[in-house]
């Protein structure tokens, strides 16, 4: 039997409270460097990241409704006053309400391939999006991809490497909240491990 699921709003980004650029001090009552994961999922990251890096702010983007839930219960359970969670459309949040040159980290762990080529247009990676990501980042600010699908994979690091004037391959560490083992420490990536499949990362950093 599931443990029922409680909201805590205060730790809700709501889309319909928006009005223009996020304005990150109003959010947080703090600034301090920004992670922002696209596909949040369960949260397992999310949180074992914020728990471990209290200085930093951290909001997490998901639209199915049952993980965004989820999140919302695992953050507030916790009282990480570091995160804010947000049901949202990633490509459209990031451009209609990130601001310029404002984001440290985007983490995205695990995007759906859709693997069917018809569906292949669905996929976050494409020149439109990075070119919103580059847009997002601080000078210095990195963008970080895990995945267990080899042809988005190469996909991705195509997409990416379009923009080697702008974007420069840095070396990708495990997280601060991973367990031994592991790069990221998502339910995904600990699911995938047993299932002895490959994991495939990359990390670039704006220049």
């Amino acid at each position: 039997m599931s443990r029922e699921k409680k909201e805590f709003p205060q730790f809700i980004l709501d889309p319909g409270n928006l009005l223009g650029k996020v304005n990150y001090g109003d959010i947080f009552g703090r600034n301090g460097p920004l992670h922002i994961e696209i596909g949040s999922g369960k949260g397992t990251f999310l949180v074992n990241q914020a728990r471990c890096l209290p200085g930093d702010n951290f909001i997490g983007i998901e639209w199915a409704n049952r993980y965004y839930r989820f999140a919302v219960d695992r953050a507030g359970r916790w009282n990480l006053t570091n995160v804010r969670i947000i049901r949202a459309d990633a490509a459209c949040f990031i451009r209609d309400f990130i601001p310029d040159s404002s984001v440290d980290f985007f983490h995205i762990y695990f995007p759906d391939p859709w693997p069917k080529r018809r569906h292949n247009k669905r996929r976050f990676f494409s020149a439109a999006n990075v070119e919103q990501l580059i847009r997002c980042l601080k000078t210095g600010g990195q963008i970080r991809v895990a995945t267990d699908f080899e042809e988005y994979f190469e996909q991705i690091k195509t997409v990416l490497s379009a923009r080697a004037g702008i974007l420069k391959q840095t070396d990708f560490l495990p997280a601060d909240g991973a367990q031994v083992g592991e790069w990221v420490g998502s339910n995904f990536e600990r699911k995938y491990i047993k299932e002895n499949r490959p994991i495939y990362t990359i990390a670039v950093r704006k220049i």
